[in-house]
């Protein structure tokens, strides 16, 4: 399998398996900072919105809710499986690595040992009609992050 296929297989299967997807009932362990931001891509109709709940300086949960095309789905299921237990400078430095790559039309590498599965949405940078599918989760995370700290 060439590394284009996983990755392929990578978003597919974050965009059927959704982890983190749901709002409704989770509830953020007590004593977490919340922070919610909601985000819409008005030229396709991407949206999403995602709760993230901070706690000793550390990412607790990430929960959202969203509706879109497979790779902005995927994008916010890849964010929350690996945002919690992160420190709060660290899913920034994650966050602001991601949108370097998807930004660079595709001259940055993703470097998996930083990025993990997100390193899967690197062929997007040469897409700059999808690059904003990819990042509208990341995006919604950055200022949730910055609403609970």
């Amino acid at each position: 399998m060439s590394l284009d296929q996983l990755y392929q297989q990578i978003i597919l299967d974050h965009s059927k398996a959704r982890h983190g997807s749901g709002l409704a009932g989770v509830n953020a362990p007590a004593g977490a900072s919340t922070g919610q931001s909601h985000q819409l891509n008005p030229v396709c109709g991407d949206e999403v919105t995602l709760r993230v709940a901070v706690e000793d300086g550390k990412v607790a949960q990430v929960a959202w809710d969203g509706a879109g095309c497979s790779i902005s789905m995927a994008s916010a299921s890849v964010l929350s499986e690996m945002a919690e237990g992160l420190t709060v400078d660290e899913l920034h430095a994650v966050i602001d690595t991601f949108r370097d790559v998807l930004r660079s039309r595709g001259k940055v590498h993703a470097d998996p040992d930083v990025l993990g599965d997100a390193a899967a949405f690197e062929g997007v940078a040469r897409y700059a009609a999808r690059v904003k599918c990819a990042m509208i989760s990341w995006v919604a995370a950055e200022d949730a992050l910055n609403q609970a700290a």
